[in-house]
């Protein structure tokens, strides 16, 4: 395991694993959402955002953290291991809410240099609001990766439970 892709839903905790398992690995951790936004919250238009991830992914080993399916392909087709976390909606959602909040009030930056606000977190913008907009798009999507067929070179493991990747993480 040198090369990994950690996807799942918005708030599910893919840089969080993908942080921790890069220090156990002593491989590079990439967050697809660093790469992606620009201060203020601008997006990368696609051609920098697929230099960025090009650039990132030049060490031997890494763990790419994120969900960003348009440029998947840069990622996917070098990694040899896939990790899904699979959470329910519930668990999701709460994810989402206190990280939400706790970034608003300890006024955290995240995904390079940007903060949330609370006029952000009540706006059409909002994190949480795309969490119940994409939470059922993206795990379709995932099944469809998750399919014997496909990316048949990837080693593939779901966890459903926060408890069960923790699990699975000390026993590395």
């Amino acid at each position: 395991m040198k090369r990994v892709a950690i996807i799942g839903v918005s708030s599910s905790g893919k840089t969080t694993l993908g942080k921790n398992l890069s220090r156990k690995l002593g491989a590079a951790s990439v967050d697809l959402d660093d790469l992606h936004w620009e201060p203020n919250w601008k997006a990368a238009n696609d051609l920098e955002f697929a230099r960025r991830i090009e650039a990132a992914l030049q060490p031997e080993a890494w763990v790419v953290s994120g969900n960003y399916t348009r440029v998947q392909n840069l990622y996917l087709d070098a990694a040899d291991t896939l990790i899904w976390l699979d959470y329910s909606f519930p668990v999701v959602l709460k994810r989402v809410l206190s990280r939400t909040f706790r970034r608003v009030i300890k006024r955290e930056m995240c995904c390079n240099g940007n903060y949330e606000s609370l006029s952000g977190t009540f706006s059409r913008d909002s994190i949480v609001l795309w969490v119940f907009q994409t939470y059922k798009k993206r795990r379709r999507t995932a099944e469809v990766i998750f399919q014997p067929e496909n990316l048949s070179h990837l080693k593939k493991l779901r966890f459903r439970s926060p408890r069960e990747t923790q699990k699975w993480l000390d026993s590395l």
